[in-house]
């Protein structure tokens, strides 16, 4: 028997939707269009032609169906990040995946030409005839067999053996290859997260580019050529080589082949990456012409504080990351001065803006028990004066309240938006008090159980200037419940590192990125599943390492959410799901292990004037929905692709 979520992919294959569909409109036959930017690469025999180039059965989009223009090729799209790492956004934004998620949030085969999902147990896959890599190398089940059989099971490679994605119940799927169009995964017991796994932002590559990879590989080559590469690239060994250029996700290997929609075009270390277009791109619009439809994608590297001034001046064309509520009035001052760019306000998907995460992992063994108890994390929300921070920072349009499912989900709530997180400073010292926390110095500051002053340091990574603003805020309130915040900002992968080793105190990010859960949504992102969680990165690590590094659980409403979090996937009833979801949400509401602020504040998006098919109303997500991602940036266009900025 399937669940909604089988039934959804099942019903999505059956009704071949526009987004999905394979096969030419009925009665024409598709005539595949040579692009502009590869003719003369296919006039001087470089290159096969386009009708050569894409699958046999490639993705036909049909835009008119799906309320869309059909586009013309060419142009150079703009866009910044603040980091150089940060380029692996366009494996984000382009968005090719096995499967993945239409508008409407229900999976369809993308790179794959179909599958078929027998008792969420086994997962036959069916690749296109014809899929190439954007080197022109046939993908087939050998680049899934290579991974499986070189890269999951190879030791050096995967010291922990095969991810998460290829078990269930702790047990390891198998994989076959029957031929070079299909490939069998079949799990001991159901994988119900399988597919949505498949279909993530940052998605699990069960599968490389076996042709390239093998230089790299001793399964492969003789000791002697692999001691020579390894003293040529000047490598401890020839595992930490293949490692660094076998990333899917970071996209920063220009040899690297790829499905993407655009692929590497320059070295890293510059001021600006640069992206052209897959010749060998499975998806085509129903006239023939091969996505994706703009050229060039420019990715501009700067200061995180540049973002909105130089979108402010038009110097991007499609714009969201990086911007925050508070530069939507910069924006539309621009917009209103005549500068060339529409600023389109999203729904923001993540369960809150703001969260403030108390390691419960901490270090620090006095700390670490006063942190773990419910009434200091509980009084620490009630300290926050929600309405005020949402009235200065964004206009009294967030909804205030605690970490919870957002209300366009059928598991809101509102007494798990409200609980503890009402502003009563009188409960809260009340709560302090009731712990023993009762003794303070000349300055009002309670002291710890070893006398030291309460001065309770959140660490931030120092890229949006709201955290900075609304932890001013709450430096004021707290001081009132006779504690001392201290805001330290730092480098984002710094944070990061200082909460997986547990030397963290407490520290601040968004919410949930997922905050309209349904009852298929898999709930492993409430349980201590991944030390991304940051008031749980030990626990994290254990669950993820298997026990190889990290802490067991040791509180018990964690422990029940680890129980939940199983039964969940052992269950197939929609309402069974459901009510596991209810409870892991009003568990997080009473434990605050994140604590919320406020949510739903729009995310301004920068639209130039020339960009068409960027939806106004969209949806800013990371889980589900990529981004921009799940809007299909390969589909957006330039109304004058002749006139867009052309690269030196």
């Amino acid at each position: 028997m399937f669940d909604r979520l089988t039934a959804i992919l099942i019903a999505g294959l059956m009704a071949l939707p526009a987004f999905a569909q394979s096969v030419a409109p009925q009665g024409a036959q598709l005539v595949v269009q040579e692009s502009a930017f590869w003719a003369a690469e296919v006039e001087k025999g470089q290159m096969d032609p386009a009708p050569m180039r894409v699958p046999q059965t490639p993705l036909v989009v049909d835009l008119e169906a799906k309320g869309r223009d059909f586009g013309k090729q060419g142009g150079t799209l703009r866009t910044m990040v603040t980091r150089s790492k940060d380029v692996r956004q366009m494996v984000v934004y382009g968005y090719a995946r096995l499967v993945g998620y239409d508008y409407d949030y229900a999976l369809r085969p993308d790179i794959l030409r179909d599958i078929e999902v027998v008792d969420e147990r086994i997962f036959t896959l069916h690749l296109r005839p014809g899929h190439r890599w954007s080197d022109g190398a046939p993908f087939t089940s050998a680049d899934f067999e290579y991974w499986w059989n070189h890269v999951a099971q190879n030791e050096e490679l995967s010291p922990n053996g095969p991810p998460e994605v290829m078990r269930a119940g702790g047990e390891v799927a198998t994989m076959t290859f029957p031929d070079a169009q299909t490939v069998v995964i079949e799990f001991p017991q159901p994988n119900p997260i399988f597919l949505q796994s498949l279909a993530g932002a940052s998605p699990p590559f069960i599968y490389r580019p076996a042709h390239y990879l093998k230089q790299f590989h001793v399964d492969f080559n003789t000791v002697e050529e692999m001691e020579e590469m390894i003293d040529r690239k000047r490598v401890r060994g020839w595992a930490p080589l293949h490692n660094k250029l076998d990333n899917m996700y970071k996209f920063d290997n220009h040899e690297l082949p790829t499905l993407q929609p655009w692929k590497p075009a320059s070295v890293g270390g510059q001021s600006r990456a640069l992206f052209v277009r897959n010749p060998y791109f499975h998806r085509v619009d129903a006239r023939g012409v091969q996505l994706p439809y703009i050229d060039v994608v420019e990715m501009g590297i700067v200061g995180s504080g540049l973002v909105a001034a130089k979108s402010n001046a038009g110097e991007s064309d499609l714009q969201a990351r990086g911007l925050d509520f508070r530069d939507v009035s910069i924006l539309k001052k621009g917009e209103a001065d005549g500068a060339p760019y529409r600023t389109f306000l999203w729904a923001n998907g993540a369960a809150s803006q703001i969260a403030i995460y108390p390691n419960l992992n901490f270090a620090d063994p006095v700390w670490r028990e006063v942190i773990r108890d419910a009434r200091f994390r509980r009084a620490l929300s009630m300290g926050i004066d929600r309405r005020m921070i949402n009235r200065a920072l964004y206009f009294g349009l967030g909804k205030e309240g605690g970490m919870t499912a957002l209300a366009k989900s059928p598991f809101f709530d509102a007494d798990n938006l409200s609980r503890w997180a009402l502003y009563d400073l009188s409960t809260a010292n009340a709560m302090l008090d009731e712990m023993g926390l009762t003794t303070r110095d000349k300055s009002g500051i309670r002291l710890l159980p070893d006398g030291r002053p309460m001065e309770f340091v959140i660490e931030t990574a120092g890229e949006r200037q709201e955290v900075e603003n609304a932890l001013a805020i709450i430096t004021d309130t707290w001081r009132d419940l006779g504690i001392k915040l201290i805001m330290r900002p730092l480098d984002r992968d710094i944070l990061r590192n200082r909460v997986f080793s547990g030397v963290t105190m407490a520290s601040v990010w968004y919410g949930w990125d997922n905050g309209i859960p349904q009852s298929y949504t898999p709930p492993g992102y409430l349980a201590p599943t991944d030390q991304v969680f940051f008031a749980w990165p030990k626990w994290g690590q254990y669950y993820q390492t298997r026990g190889a590094a990290g802490e067991p659980v040791d509180m018990e409403p964690a422990k029940r959410l680890m129980e939940l979090n199983k039964q969940w996937a052992e269950v197939e009833d929609p309402a069974a799901r459901s009510r596991v979801w209810n409870e892991m949400l009003e568990i997080h509401s009473q434990q605050q292990y994140g604590i919320g602020i406020l949510s739903e504040a729009p995310q301004p998006v920068v639209v130039s004037d020339r960009l068409r098919n960027v939806p106004e109303f969209g949806k800013w997500a990371w889980e589900p929905g990529a981004h921009f991602g799940i809007h299909r940036v390969d589909e957006f266009f330039f109304a004058d692709p002749e006139l867009a900025q052309v690269i030196e």
